[in-house]
């Protein structure tokens, strides 16, 4: 019997027990930090949220909308000191990466809600894309602490990457990824098919380099990409490690067997060496398109990243799906 003179069911599982038991804790204090050009109905949205988390007893949240000088990192550690403990972060993949850097290293848990484009760190937590589960999982308790890495003093929770996949980040049309998702950057991708390759030294916490021929190195927190396409299918977000993905398309049939594996989602990535490491440094022979979260940052020949172990609490599933 617990504290409370409750007896569980016997038929009752642990992670049940445990979801029943965080369910029941006190109301949490939380923010909602918001790119509303990114998201469609920003209004009614914060309106459904507030209301969900009011209906369940929470206080109503406090409300801050990101700005073009600050894309949510400020308004996400203003949330934080003043008070908030869970910070609700609705806006794409750019906004989630900027609202990260304000909540790293505090008892404060991100709750992604999904809007925008990408959502590459919700559909990797097993966060559903409708924003009312979204609240629910933060209303159930399940908190974990995952790793991020850090790029010349940025901060990533997804993926960092140089050569290719930033090229196609940078020329992905705005508007096609808003009416088409992921296919924006599959039509991105073909206008550097025929790109040059570059030449690359590995290094993996300090050992001596690898030299490789590539069209793109993904440095990865999680490893799924946009279309389901599993690109790290190893990577787990709160190991201590990232991991580290040489891919090398050499003929046409390469690239075809990449652009129909994005498609079906499948997991085979043809010429793809996966590495594992704490320190990873990349060096080009030549300055490349670099990016963080499919944010594109100043190009340059090094890509130098480091993990920072356990350092942001993030809502997550309880149980299984966790």
């Amino acid at each position: 019997m617990d504290d409370t003179g409750t007896q569980p069911h016997p038929d009752q599982a642990p992670d049940e027990e445990a979801a029943e038991e965080l369910a029941q804790e006190r109301p949490r204090r939380t923010a909602i930090v918001m790119n509303a050009n990114r998201v469609e109905g920003a209004q009614e949205l914060r309106a459904q949220i507030t209301e969900q988390l009011t209906a369940a007893g929470w206080p109503e949240p406090a409300w801050f909308e990101t700005t073009a000088e600050d894309p949510g990192e400020g308004q996400a550690r203003q949330a934080v000191e003043d008070g908030a403990e869970v910070v609700m972060v609705c806006g794409g993949d750019g906004t989630v990466r900027s609202a990260i850097r304000g909540l790293l290293d505090t008892d404060a848990a991100l709750a992604v809600v999904p809007g925008g484009t990408g959502n590459l760190l919700a559909t990797n937590l097993g966060v559903e894309t409708d924003a009312s589960a979204a609240v629910a999982l933060a209303l159930g308790g399940g908190r974990d602490a995952i790793d991020v890495g850090e790029v010349d003093g940025q901060t990533f929770a997804v993926m960092a990457g140089m050569g290719l996949d930033a090229h196609i980040m940078q020329d992905a049309p705005t508007n096609l990824k808003a009416k088409a998702g992921f296919l924006a950057y599959v039509v991105s991708a073909f206008k550097h098919l025929a790109d040059d390759e570059m030449l690359v030294d590995v290094v993996i916490d300090g050992r001596p380099p690898l030299r490789r021929h590539a069209r793109t190195v993904v440095v990865g927190n999680v490893g799924r990409l946009q279309g389901g396409l599993d690109l790290l299918p190893d990577a787990q977000p709160a190991n201590g490690r990232l991991d580290v993905a040489i891919i090398a398309p050499r003929n046409l049939g390469h690239w075809i067997q990449l652009l129909v594996g994005v498609l079906l989602r499948r997991t085979r990535v043809p010429n793809r060496e996966v590495l594992h490491g704490e320190h990873v440094v990349v060096r080009s022979n030549r300055p490349q398109p670099r990016q963080l979260d499919g944010d594109v940052i100043e190009p340059g020949r090094v890509l130098d990243v480091r993990v920072r172990p356990g350092a942001l609490q993030v809502c997550v599933p309880i149980g299984p799906a966790q």
